[in-house]
């Protein structure tokens, strides 16, 4: 196994009895009279994250108590059940709880993605501790789920010395192998021939080619589409970001990232989907071949847009990417970026903010991120900013001055190149985690896939 895998049944498997502040009475009470003994001498109190071993007669542990704390606790926090892994010894673990349906899936989603490490760069060992898979969980799924929740994580990890534009067009290439997708990039000047001058624009001043990257897979069901803010590294252009604010733009790809691990999650399950994802990927730098302040640029769309700030070229590369998604007209298009800091200043770096004009859409991803605790939060197209980016001498602006609704002005900035298909979902995402929680490690993290992974074939279907 894996540490982000289930051990197979069968063998010994020691007891961990999962128990929350407010039923703890009962759950003591179940217990027999030497763990019940035990638990109560050293004070076990259920506590999110507590955990206390059980030993048997021969002095070796054979149990142990975990605490999932109490209403608060269940209310501030997710995956309670992940900070229990690190705390015990080696060796198969199995549930014993009251927990049932989406709680249980949580619990035993929470164990596996507190498996994952980033071992790239500094040895660190994996927890050791195997859980058997609990009755009345899709532990294939499940595991799915954590596979491409790692992918995500370990794209965004990585530092742009060796997550460039080549690395991330390899990375989608392994992908797509792995699971018969069909594979294909547009490099460099290509894009100028093949009618993607913005995502040229954006990434030709770096020495690190700029590229459209497409994958497609399925051949039944309703076509998605999938495209994610590939920016390698934002230097900011020539209105050159601080060092402060450079500091995490190895992230900056994290909507590529969160569509790739998506992927993985759809293909690995095999739904019924036409699925096509598209990625620009570029690295924003810095020399006599960037773009400028000032530019009038070219759009696939065949829009105009003025360069007031080089660094809202998200929204550029993202732009020609959509136009070529909604040529085809599929039943949704879904995008997906770390796009602007205004969508941190309003909803912080756990809330996944996202757009749409249909309600049942945002209904469903609501329903689907409560059930799987994945939070998101829907955010407006409010048609009356619209003339914020619009500037007069071209059709649009990509960086209207004022400071007001920057994240609706760039959701509404990217609505505009999608004309044709009925139904566009953006996410205007963080992309990481700022300090270690239950499951969640400092560093990359996926935003929203797992709630639009249980909410897509409802959505689709429902048409």
């Amino acid at each position: 196994m894996t540490a982000m895998e289930f051990v197979a049944a069968g063998g010994e498997a020691r007891p961990l009895y999962l128990f929350g502040k407010d039923d703890l009475p009962q759950g003591l009470a179940a217990l027999d009279a030497g763990a019940r003994r035990w638990a109560l001498a050293a004070g076990f109190a259920g506590a999110a994250g507590e955990v206390v071993l059980v030993p048997g007669p021969e002095g070796g542990v054979v149990a142990a108590l975990g605490g999932l704390g109490g209403g608060k606790d269940r209310a501030r926090g997710r995956f309670l059940s992940a900070g229990l892994r690190g705390k015990l010894p080696g060796g198969t673990w199995h549930f014993v709880t009251e927990l049932a349906g989406a709680a249980l899936e949580e619990a035993a989603l929470g164990w596996l993605l507190s498996g994952y490490t980033f071992g790239r760069y500094a040895t660190k060992s994996a927890p050791d501790a195997g859980l058997v898979a609990p009755e009345g969980v899709d532990a294939a799924r499940l595991e799915a789920i954590a596979a491409g929740e790692a992918l995500v994580r370990d794209l965004i990890n990585t530092p742009a010395s060796d997550m460039g534009p080549s690395e991330l067009e390899a990375a989608a290439r392994k992908l797509a192998g792995e699971f018969g997708a069909e594979f294909a990039v547009t490099v460099g000047d290509d894009l100028l021939s093949g009618n993607f001058p913005m995502i040229h624009a954006v990434g030709r001043a770096s020495p690190r080619a700029p590229r459209l990257i497409e994958m497609r897979w399925g051949s039944e069901g309703p076509q998605l589409t999938l495209v994610g803010k590939g920016v390698c590294f934002d230097t900011g252009g020539l209105n050159l970001k601080s060092g402060s604010a450079m500091a995490l733009m190895k992230k900056d790809m994290g909507g590529a990232a969160n569509v790739l691990g998506l992927a993985r999650m759809i293909m690995s399950t095999g739904m019924k989907v036409r699925l096509r994802v598209l990625i620009p990927a570029v690295e924003n730098s810095v020399s006599g071949a960037s773009f400028r302040p000032g530019d009038i640029l070219s759009s696939r769309k065949g829009l105009t847009v003025e360069i007031n700030n080089t660094d809202a070229e998200g929204r550029l590369v993202l732009a020609d990417a959509l136009a070529l998604a909604d040529e085809e007209k599929p039943e949704l298009i879904v995008s997906m970026a770390t796009l602007t800091g205004a969508a941190r200043v309003a909803v912080g770096p756990d809330l996944a903010p996202f757009y749409t004009d249909h309600d049942g859409d945002a209904a469903a991803l609501a329903e689907a991120a409560a059930s799987v605790h994945d939070p998101v939060w829907r955010m407006p197209f409010w048609d009356p900013y619209e003339a914020m980016i619009e500037p007069g001498i071209a059709d649009l602006d990509n960086a209207p001055s004022g400071g007001h609704a920057g994240s609706i002005t760039a959701a509404l900035f990217l609505r505009r190149f999608v004309t044709t298909t009925p139904r566009y979902l953006h996410f205007d995402i963080f992309g990481w985690t700022p300090s270690a929680k239950p499951g969640r490690p400092k560093g990359g993290a996926g935003q929203g896939i797992r709630a639009l992974f249980e909410a897509l074939p409802g959505m689709l279907d429902a048409g």
